[in-house]
């Protein structure tokens, strides 16, 4: 097997490895504030997969570092192109009135905020890093 080859997959496990990681957090509704760690991981996994070109690799052994350069690209930017402020005088705390809206519950069926009237809630607004 070729070194190229083995950094290409050694690549390929940190972007998946990493990509799973942030999916993890995504479900949990936990992502960190600071994601740095997140996007040197993503970058380095981008950077091993450059290398694996560089030390050589075959024809098959040049699908991992691919994969690994993609996944790493784009995470990287699609982390840091969506920030996620929230502008505290806007902000709606605990206890507060909720604003009228409308949406689609788990089984897809409309509902309006009215409709919660009276119902201790909890709703959890979230939309990941895109």
């Amino acid at each position: 097997m070729r070194v190229g080859t083995k950094f290409g997959i050694a690549a390929f496990a940190l972007a998946v490895g990493t990509t799973v990681l942030w999916f993890y957090f995504v479900r949990q509704v936990n992502l960190p504030e600071d994601r740095t760690g997140f996007v040197v991981a993503f970058l380095a996994a981008a950077s091993l997969g450059v290398l694996a070109y560089i030390k050589g690799t075959g024809w098959i052994g040049g699908v991992p570092p691919a994969g690994a350069i993609l996944i790493g690209v784009f995470f990287s930017f699609t982390i840091a192109v969506s920030s996620q402020s929230v502008e505290s005088d806007k902000a709606i705390a605990v206890g507060d009135v909720i604003p009228s809206f409308s949406a689609l519950d788990d089984a897809g069926e409309r509902f309006e905020s009215k409709d919660l009237n009276g119902h201790l809630v909890l709703i959890k607004f979230f939309r990941a890093h895109w």
